[in-house]
């Protein structure tokens, strides 16, 4: 029988540590929502002591799920462990997860504690998280840069306090899998008491390796895998989920290993994030790529027409792409709109429906077809868009440009009823947009951070997705979404969005 691998997702707690991936909470519970949807086996919602804005999210995440662990990462000491617990104890099945790194790089430099005193505050540490809950996972941080034998003192420490867990990541992406494969095999082998115990990776991508290196992990006798949708973290990233996740399912021969990951949902989870952090997949990454299926070669043509198992060792549809590109337009009503979003995997409530299909008929009116694509974007731009109470809108504007005149723009807000204009010159049709906009609503002093728009799909009627990040002067990143076939609308509503959340004090970032 295969053994089954569990799936750690951190993308909430890592995974949003990467700069220019910051989340509000309504972003975080619809990320948690497709992870529940992708059946991982936990979800690392975050770090709760670190701010009243993540305690707040791992919280809700913990209520509103319901088929999966909920985890929340604390240091090794009380008052990270009562957080921890206090933001989880609404899930499900609650995890608290303490790290105490073990390299003596990290134990001299940065804790600043010997071998045994590390050996004491890990295992006191996880006999006090064990106090609040059963479910306790201990990580030895730095682990592929720590003694093999001291790693066998802690992890026995630990496993006598109450750990159930044991995670010995590669912190700064430093190991390579043969290496990975004998550290977890050498101290899942030489501990007092293996029963009951799963072992875990978490591997950074610094070399490239992370997907490698957690799959040796699974060779090794690992548990678990800790990864991040679309392979987001801290530097360059964390193991990647639907890598490993499809790689399993790939070559069960090798591993001998399975999940219970629903694979059909990974695309959908993958485009998701991208849409939050307002990115796009590389065209050439693996499972949810727009090359990762695509033929050009003549000679690979030939043989997928033939039999698509000479070029495809996966099938599109396997990850969650649809080859049923039914198009909608302008006369099709609210039943077939529903029907083909629920075809795609889109349940929504009616609220939200009704939000969608309006903003489906403002698209069809400029543009004569609406497809897949373009539907996805819809949804997942209604999802992630915060409706600012008493925030500005976008009433009309007008602009004039050319590459020999300074560029004009007037703009009509409308705010609780209210409507406002403003006109401004600027250095082009965006400078000057932004400029009427600042008049108008006078925002505090911020930083433009990244600015990007994106073609949802081909053709020169395609919608353009723009997302715009601010940083404000205290340390908050606000990032707003825009969606229109004019790319000057869109990046004017991406705009005054996120000047919306910059005047809305969350004291937390967005």
């Amino acid at each position: 029988m295969d053994t089954h691998i569990k799936i750690f997702d951190t993308t909430l707690r890592d995974g949003e540590q990467s700069p220019g991936c910051s989340m509000n909470l309504k972003e975080k519970i619809e990320v948690a929502k497709c992870l529940e949807r992708l059946k991982v086996d936990i979800i690392e919602a975050g770090f709760a002591i670190s701010s009243p804005g993540d305690f707040e999210s791992v919280k809700t995440v913990a209520e509103i799920i319901k088929d999966c662990q909920v985890a929340s990462l604390a240091r090794s000491v009380e008052k990270d462990i009562d957080a921890a617990y206090e933001a989880v104890k609404g899930a499900a099945d609650p995890r608290i997860h303490v790290f105490l790194a073990t390299s003596p790089l990290h134990m001299q430099y940065k804790l600043k504690m010997t071998e045994d005193q590390v050996v004491e505050n890990a295992a006191a540490a996880v006999k006090y998280a064990r106090s609040k809950c059963s479910n306790i996972e201990f990580s030895c941080e730095d682990a592929t840069r720590s003694d093999y034998d001291f790693m066998v003192r802690v992890v026995n420490a630990v496993i006598a306090s109450g750990a159930t867990t044991i995670n010995l990541p590669d912190t700064v992406g430093y190991t390579t899998p043969d290496e990975m494969k004998e550290l977890i095999s050498y101290v899942k082998g030489h501990i007092d008491n293996p029963d009951g115990i799963t072992f875990s990776v978490h591997c950074h991508n610094d070399l490239g390796m992370g997907t490698a290196n957690s799959l040796a992990g699974v060779l090794g006798g690992a548990g678990q895998i800790e990864c991040t949708i679309n392979g987001l973290g801290e530097r360059a990233g964390n193991t990647s989920l639907e890598e490993v996740v499809m790689a399993m399912r790939t070559r069960p021969d090798v591993y001998k290993a399975q999940t219970r990951i629903d694979t059909t949902q990974l695309y959908k989870a993958s485009k998701t994030v991208y849409t939050i952090i307002g990115q796009q997949a590389p065209l050439n990454k693996p499972i949810v790529g727009r090359n990762a299926f695509a033929h050009e070669a003549g000679i690979h043509q030939h043989g997928v027409l033939a039999n698509k198992a000479t070029y495809e060792i996966m099938t599109p549809e396997s990850v969650g792409i649809t080859s049923n590109n039914l198009v909608l337009g302008k006369h099709s009503g609210k039943h077939a709109f529903e029907t083909r979003l629920q075809q795609l995997g889109y349940e929504l409530d009616k609220e939200e429906l009704v939000r969608c299909f309006e903003e489906f008929k403002v698209i069809c009116d400029k543009k004569k077809v609406v497809n897949d694509d373009d539907l996805e974007a819809i949804v997942n731009h209604s999802i992630i868009t915060e409706d600012i109470e008493d925030g500005y809108k976008l009433d009309w504007f007008s602009v004039n440009t050319s590459n020999f005149t300074t560029a004009t723009c007037t703009v009509s807000l409308e705010k609780n009823g209210e409507k406002f204009q403003e006109v401004c010159l600027g250095d082009g049709p965006l400078d000057a947009a932004f400029g009427a906009i600042n008049k108008i609503v006078k925002p505090e002093y911020h930083t433009f951070a990244d600015f990007s728009i994106f073609s949802i799909a081909e053709g020169k009627d395609t919608i353009g997705d723009a997302t715009i990040k601010l940083h404000a002067g205290d340390n908050r990143t606000l990032t707003g979404h825009g969606l229109s076939t004019d790319v000057i609308e869109s990046s004017i509503i991406a705009y005054i969005g996120a000047i919306n959340k910059l005047g809305k004090k969350t004291g937390s970032e967005e």
